[in-house]
């Protein structure tokens, strides 16, 4: 749940921007050495033991072949475990049988984590695990693990070691209902008359309650604040004022890519495939842990930058070369081509006001 806060700010549904946010509870626990890079998974996610791999991802979930090798830590962090949302291929049995199972959060929200996970493992994988680079999925096993490993919920996790820290108050899974004045509706555009029509009411809405699944992928709510303080966290190497957070090698691993040049095209075929949907800031790139990381210079953003955006018409991003982070919140859902125009020219007149 969100803290308690003088600030009249607007909360925000971060959708996929969680993702940056989430993923440094996991990199607590790799500081810690409660959790490996490259050890097994199975000892905390027994579900996901002894793995099939689909021949074709566009085959048949019977037509399988054995999983090479456990899936790992670092795989469910560079979400290249082997199983994600093809917003590609939606027609595709896995990904048919992903969405009846409600794994994703498109549509009915997820059951509980021990259900979801017992869901999780009657699928076979898409891909062996390492192998290629996959969305959503991964992120949402990451909050699973944490919980799993840690023996607490995961929001509970997050908030004792990055929300409360970073005094981030109004950031959670759900708005109380005393601050439920704060959350407008979330709009989409009609795609033939661009009038926005509301998707989700604040007010009983999926934000107004605690929710069975604490979606690491793109379950948070927040601020505009709360992000800033986050992210000039990881601007300065993982210290908030005079306290660490994360450390500074934890922090390199996060917004470095991780990917190979074969899995950065398959995420960068998913951006282009999907332009009107997000990925506005994302196109250019690869993947560290729960972000984008921008590696090569498409428009007026620097080498380096990272963060990522969300169906809500969000974006949140850093720039180490320019020192600076910039949040938009839209509540405004990536339907039509208008959310990314949106999103791209606000961070061109971010950019063209810098001055050396």
């Amino acid at each position: 749940m969100m803290g308690k806060s003088n600030r009249g700010l607007s909360a925000t549904g971060m959708a996929s921007t969680s993702k940056p946010v989430t993923v440094s509870a996991a990199m607590v626990l790799l500081d810690a050495c409660r959790l490996r890079l490259d050890d097994s998974v199975e000892p905390w996610l027994p579900e996901l033991a002894d793995r099939r791999v689909l021949k074709r991802t566009d085959g048949p979930l019977d037509d399988t072949v054995p999983a090479r090798r456990p899936i790992s830590v670092r795989d469910v962090l560079t979400c290249t475990f082997g199983l994600a949302m093809d917003l590609t291929t939606p027609d595709a049995p896995i990904q048919e049988a992903i969405q009846e199972l409600e794994l994703t959060g498109h549509g009915a929200p997820p059951p509980e984590p021990d259900e979801w996970m017992r869901r999780l493992g009657t699928l076979p994988l898409m891909h062996q695990p390492g192998a290629e680079w996959g969305y959503q999925i991964g992120s949402d096993l990451l909050g699973v693990l944490v919980a799993r490993v840690t023996g607490q919920p995961f929001d509970t996790f997050l908030r004792e070691r990055i929300l409360d820290p970073l005094r981030m108050v109004d950031t959670g899974f759900h708005v109380p209902a005393g601050k439920i004045d704060r959350l407008p509706p979330s709009y989409v555009p009609d795609p033939q008359t661009g009038e926005f029509v509301v998707w989700d009411e604040a007010a009983g809405g999926r934000y107004s309650r605690p929710p069975a699944f604490q979606g690491a992928g793109g379950g948070l709510v927040s601020t505009v604040d709360d992000y800033h303080a986050y992210f000039r966290m990881l601007l300065n190497h993982g210290m908030h004022g005079s306290e660490r957070i994360l450390s500074r090698p934890a922090v390199q691993l996060m917004t470095t890519n991780r990917l190979t040049p074969e899995q950065r095209a398959a995420r960068e075929a998913l951006a282009r495939d999907k332009v009107h949907l997000s990925f506005g800031q994302a196109q250019q790139g690869g993947w560290g842990l729960g972000m984008a990381v921008r590696t090569c210079r498409g428009d007026y953003a620097s080498i380096g930058q990272f963060g990522w955006d969300g169906g809500t018409g969000t974006t949140a991003y850093a720039d180490p070369d320019e020192q600076l982070s910039g949040i938009l919140l839209t509540q405004v859902g990536m339907s039509t081509p208008d959310s990314r125009r949106l999103i791209h020219d606000f961070w061109t007149m971010l950019y063209q006001v810098l001055d050396d």
